[in-house]
């Protein structure tokens, strides 16, 4: 016996049919004598489909009242998964996300969890036996009493967040993938399915791309150090033994790991702009005076590179800032020339970022150099670089993404059984 927190995404809840299918999912794991919370996503399509509604009822809508309609797609599922459970002599009902207190701050459409008070759950589990089927993605600002939501993928984020308040002894997380891969299979055909990964090595996997887990969720994992299993929703839930171990990938620590490689998997993302601004003096706080507007502007700076002239008067600062960033970046920087002094401002949107990740590049040498060889016998140019100590990024031309995720997956051993 144990206690289960089991999160399923839009894709597991986007029909009745689908919903049933959790239902007996669910009852596998409670019959089995495990106290079990379920945090369910919005119905696929459904949280597009309402803040497609707040945009044509205004373009420039209330954050609060946006907040309020788009919770509401998780409202329905938490419903109709319960009264899926009842249906089958599952004693169960619904939570939404004010009701149990999931407790946020009030940066509406990106709130922060605060605090979730896991009692009154807690104690259903022990006089009841009753699952309880939590609206995810939403949580209430205590100051103000109104609903929050956490932004995209924000559902991950507070199923890690309960399994932590209710001392959960895992969380699955329920997709329609059957676990994390060394990189994405629609690229690389030989891509393995992980049996475990390192929190930090999901952390950066997430981070650069990896579309399996919302980077919050694992960063709550590791902070609590709270096991997440990623698996599949379209297994049949009768072949499932719910004391064995199913197919899927445990996110743990590292301690919990036997042999760590040196790369775990390669991580692409194409949704990148690179900026580059030239003949800037080079002198103290030249970098603060284009870094702080972008700050401001809450746009994300992520690689950036610096170029010295010969003579030392002259520096060029390249840097890459999401796609979807681009051109408040460029007007941001344009609006700050005067203090800046730049000569010219460059961009470019064809471009792409692929990073290569694996705790055990702490202990070992001339792993990045390697990729440097590899890709430049491919004739792939890169225009950036960065490194940390468990991941190196490379910016490259678009065109070539899929041929050097093949190559690094290739040159690391990762497509070997």
């Amino acid at each position: 016996m144990g206690r289960l927190v089991m999160k399923f995404g839009g894709t597991s809840v986007a029909n009745i049919d689908r919903i049933r299918n959790v239902a007996r999912h669910v009852k596998r794991e409670v019959d089995a004598g495990h106290d079990v919370a379920v945090v369910v996503s919005a119905m696929a399509g459904k949280t597009n489909e309402l803040v497609a509604w707040c945009t044509e009822a205004s373009a420039m809508h209330d954050a609060r009242e946006y907040d309020a309609i788009v919770a509401s797609g998780e409202q329905v599922t938490s419903g109709l998964l319960s009264i899926a459970l009842q249906a089958i002599g599952i004693q169960a009902r619904s939570w939404q996300g004010w009701q149990i207190p999931i407790k946020t701050s009030d940066a509406h459409a990106s709130a922060r969890i605060l605090e979730i008070d896991g009692s009154e759950i807690v104690n259903r589990f022990k006089e009841r036996k009753e699952v309880a089927v939590i609206a995810g993605f939403q949580g209430i600002n205590p100051q103000t009493g109104r609903i929050t939501t956490l932004g995209r993928g924000g559902s991950d984020t507070s199923a890690v967040a309960i399994a932590a308040a209710l001392h959960a002894d895992r969380c699955d997380i329920y997709t329609d993938v059957d676990g994390v891969y060394t990189t994405d299979p629609r690229v690389v055909p030989k891509a393995r399915r992980l049996d475990k990964i390192a929190f930090e090595d999901m952390l950066e996997l997430a981070s650069q791309g990896a579309k399996v887990l919302q980077v919050r969720s694992v960063e709550l994992g590791m902070v609590h150090n709270m096991p997440i299993f990623v698996r599949s929703s379209f297994d049949r839930p009768e072949d499932i033994d719910p004391h064995g171990t199913p197919p899927g990938t445990l996110i743990c620590s590292e301690e919990e790991i036997m042999e760590s490689h040196v790369v775990t998997g390669i991580a692409f993302s194409k949704d990148e702009a690179q900026i580059s601004v030239r003949q800037i003096e080079d002198k103290p706080g030249v970098a603060a005076s284009i870094f702080g507007p972008l700050a401001d502007a809450n746009i994300n700076v992520d690689m950036i590179v610096q170029n010295v002239s010969e003579d030392g008067r002259f520096t060029d600062l390249t840097f890459t800032v999401p796609a979807t960033d681009y051109a408040r970046a460029r007007d941001t920087i344009s609006a700050s020339k005067a203090r800046i002094g730049y000569a010219r401002l460059d961009s470019a949107t064809d471009v792409a970022k692929v990073s290569v990740i694996g705790s055990g590049m702490r202990s070992h040498a001339g792993v990045a150099a390697k990729a440097f060889s590899a890709l430049a016998a491919r004739n792939i140019n890169i225009r950036a670089i960065t490194t940390s100590e468990i991941k190196f990024s490379v910016l490259i031309d678009a065109a070539y993404t899929e041929l050097a995720v093949r190559t690094l997956h290739t040159l690391y051993g990762l497509d070997q059984v």
